[in-house]
């Protein structure tokens, strides 16, 4: 028999996934089942100028901006005149809390101020749909049949991540078992966020995008709703 004759076993993998197609895991990391991606999501193209304008713009709303050096009107003290006004030969000077000398307040120096600025709304969407469009692209997207945790203990959770080869993901879920986010608090290089709270900055820092099955709908009313 030639070589070209030999049929060969077919495999459980054998079947092909579809362009968008993602198959569906439990966590015992087996497939129960495939779903299509909205492609209006993640299937753009990268624009690395409007990823920019999106983080730079969310890391500004994180400031705290409580910064605040004291002015010398600021620093207790410093009321007496130093020395005579005339016959020293030094120049003049009215407080020890001047900028000029040591102790004394700032001048010019940084004030509480906010940070935050507005991007059009159609730009926040336009670099979210590009980033969960990188991750596709990049096959970083893992579809979980739920997000559930039995006894919301971290150290289950941890094994479970671990067991899908998962070093550093971002846990998303539609509303999230109050359990499992218990479980995700102690977890340093994994963070649970609701589908609605999803940023560009959080979904570029984790390398894995780990989401239920739930979120697919989201995603598809989010479209409609336009």
């Amino acid at each position: 028999m030639k070589k070209s004759e030999v049929k060969t076993k077919s495999t459980r993998y054998e079947k092909p996934i579809k362009p968008g197609e993602v198959k569906i895991c439990n966590w015992q990391k087996k497939q129960v089942g495939s779903l299509q991606l909205p492609m209006e999501w993640f299937g753009q193209e990268l624009n690395r100028n409007i990823i920019n304008e999106v983080i730079r713009a969310g890391r500004a709303a994180r400031r705290s901006g409580t910064h605040q050096a004291k002015t010398r009107g600021e620093v207790r003290g410093g009321g007496k005149k130093p020395f005579r006004q005339k016959g020293t030969g030094n120049a003049r000077q009215g407080s020890t809390r001047s900028s000029l000398n040591v102790g004394g307040g700032k001048s010019f120096g940084p004030r509480p101020k906010k940070y935050k600025y507005t991007l059009p709304r159609k730009m926040r969407t336009a670099g979210l749909k590009q980033a969960l469009s990188y991750l596709y692209k990049e096959n970083n997207i893992l579809l979980m049949e739920d997000m559930q945790s039995e006894n919301g203990k971290t150290k289950d959770l941890a094994d479970q991540l671990k067991n899908l080869g998962l070093d550093k993901a971002l846990l998303v879920d539609v509303k999230g078992n109050l359990l499992f986010k218990r479980a995700c608090k102690n977890l340093k290089s994994f963070r649970f966020m609701p589908v609605q709270a999803l940023n560009v900055y959080d979904v570029l820092k984790y390398h894995y995008l780990v989401m239920s099955k739930e979120c697919l709908k989201f995603f598809a009313g989010s479209e409609k709703n336009k």
